[in-house]
């Protein structure tokens, strides 16, 4: 584990894998890097990888107040001790994150960007998120009811149906969500009302590959639209891929476009 200083004085972990081009992978929602460790091992026999704590996550620090716009800080204190440029990819609300660090003012130092389900809410294919849902997060929080914030994340923001959350509340991994719950309304901050903002992805010109599973319509529809909102975009679908997307099937695609 290495570490690295963000531009407002936060200490942001990472791991460093693997020789050759940089890659940089984005992920940790309700988790920290160990999420995408696995990928990041098959991608380091082709690429240097930095698979990073977001801040407030893991081993990175917390340091208040909270903006999306130091989230994307860390990310270019990661590029530049890449050397200034790298490959970026982002699952999840993490996609979301390397494409608004990207619109932010990034693109000219991510060479490649690989999205995988960027969790915009569209159309009427799923039930929208409640707008007080932040606010709800925030009292939740404020109430020590932590393992209600992730049921809250769970079902209106992922949603799953209760039932099947309430049986999850009683795994034995579930105590380590509630650990990283205050996290979620970083998340929300992040995906404001959980629409596409167009006119700003529009202005990102870096090379993207945006990437679905096929199994869920309304993810389906947001990787659509964010590639066709995009001046130079490529689609991919694994079929019968979930949305926690197995680190076998999507690496090789992962490869062979930031090769390409």
């Amino acid at each position: 584990m290495s570490k690295v200083i963000s531009k407002d004085g936060t200490v942001i972990a990472f791991e460093k894998s693997g020789d050759g081009p940089a890659v940089i992978v984005v992920g940790g929602v309700l988790g920290d890097r160990s999420q995408q460790a696995p990928l990041a091992a098959l991608l380091a026999e082709h690429f240097t990888v930095y698979n990073y704590d977001r801040r407030g996550h893991g081993e990175s620090g917390d340091t208040a107040p909270y903006a999306s716009e130091r989230e994307f800080e860390d990310l270019d204190a990661i590029i530049d001790l890449a050397g200034g440029s790298a490959f970026v990819y982002g699952t999840s609300g993490c996609a979301v994150l390397a494409l608004s660090a990207a619109a932010w003012g990034l693109a000219p130092k991510i060479k490649k960007l690989a999205l995988w389900e960027p969790p915009y809410i569209l159309d009427d294919s799923r039930p929208p998120v409640p707008r007080d849902y932040q606010e709800r997060l925030t009292s939740l929080l404020a109430a020590g009811r932590r393992g209600d914030m992730v049921e809250l994340f769970m079902t209106e923001a992922v949603g799953m149906p209760r039932e099947f959350v309430a049986q999850m509340r009683q795994a034995p991994w579930w105590p380590t969500q509630e650990a990283l719950a205050h996290t979620l309304i970083n998340d929300a901050t992040l995906m404001g009302d959980f629409s596409l903002p167009t006119e700003r992805v529009a202005k990102v010109t870096v090379p993207t590959l945006v990437i679905d599973g096929g199994q869920t319509p309304w993810l389906s529809h947001a990787a659509q639209a964010v590639a066709s909102a995009l001046p130079n975009a490529q689609r991919r679908t694994l079929s019968g891929q979930p949305h926690n997307v197995d680190p076998e099937a999507i690496a090789p695609v992962l490869v062979e476009f930031f090769k390409g």
